[in-house]
């Protein structure tokens, strides 16, 4: 207990090494992020015909994509040009707010995709009395708020810790699980919150998705006419990707109790960690983008001006 302080400053010992490899390369894959995810935002909001809930949830996603980045890239690029790893408390625990409110967007519009998926191929008849554009606008807006109490809650929480004098954390950015294990004080209500809350915050989502996906499947089984599985296919083959993209490594993170956290290897955790933080929203726009006409077709009267 003598060595409890009241930390000020962490260090981010993630990537400490080759930086002049790691630089290039991270920097690549932010601003590809950035890229990709600006031009479904530009795209849609240039095209009115893509005012539709379909395309709403995309630039949800996207946005929830670009605070998702920008909320870490930018301390560990600084980083890795600089060489500081050190990082205030009020800005870890700053990007422990957004990183999760970000995150838990990013599962919820997924979860309103698979939603929206559903009833065009399931209720195709009742689409536009069903899903429509105030409903949707009103369900984005629960999420953002609710999300930014669920972050403001676990924000809180670690707030009112101690940190002993060891506060080197082995990942690029400040998190909830790396930040407990350095605490001195009691951390049983942060893990209770992180398994009973934080745990329903990623089951409930990926429950509504599979669910969607299991009426889809059996309605697209029904269907007998040419080409009805390709067609689903089509419609639903880009939500696919980036849910399997972003949910197979984010249970992985962070649906364990605390005693299997540690025991974990912090390699294993820190891969997983970039796959679903850097890789899944950097990719998310392309595989929407490269599979959607109407998105090209709208970045191509944009930069042709027609």
């Amino acid at each position: 207990m003598e060595n409890q302080t009241n930390t000020y400053e962490f260090l981010l010992l993630a990537f400490s090494s080759h930086q002049e490899l790691l630089f290039p390369l991270f920097l690549a894959l932010y601003l590809a992020a950035l890229l990709g995810n600006l031009l479904i935002l530009v795209a849609v909001g240039s095209d009115p015909r893509l005012h539709t809930p379909m395309y709403v949830f995309l630039v949800n996603l996207s946005l929830a994509d670009l605070c998702f980045t920008s909320a870490t890239m930018p301390r560990l690029l600084y980083a890795l040009l600089t060489g500081d790893q050190t990082i205030t408390h009020s800005a870890c625990l700053s990007q422990v707010f957004f990183f999760q409110m970000a995150g838990n967007v990013d599962s919820y519009v997924l979860a309103a995709m698979a939603w929206d998926r559903y009833v065009a191929i399931c209720k195709p008849l009742h689409y536009t009395t069903v899903v429509t554009l105030p409903r949707c606008m009103l369900l984005l807006g629960a999420v953002w708020v609710g999300t930014a109490l669920h972050s403001l809650l676990h924000t809180a929480l670690l707030a009112r810790l101690t940190f002993c004098s060891n506060h080197a954390l082995p990942y690029f950015f400040c998190d909830i699980h790396p930040l407990l294990h350095l605490a001195c004080s009691d951390t049983s209500l942060n893990y209770m919150m992180v398994i009973v809350e934080g745990g329903l915050v990623i089951i409930v989502p990926l429950v509504c998705i599979m669910a969607s996906y299991v009426f889809i499947g059996a309605a697209v089984c029904q269907v007998r006419a040419p080409g009805g599985f390709h067609k689903a296919f089509s419609t639903c083959g880009s939500h696919l990707m980036v849910v399997v993209l972003f949910y197979g490594t984010v249970v992985a993170v962070y649906l364990k109790p605390s005693s299997q956290a540690e025991g974990q290897k912090e390699d294993r955790d820190l891969v997983a960690t970039v796959m679903f933080s850097v890789v899944a929203p950097t990719l998310n726009p392309y595989i929407y983008s490269l599979q959607n006409r109407e998105i090209k077709a709208a970045l191509a009267k944009v930069f042709t001006g027609s």
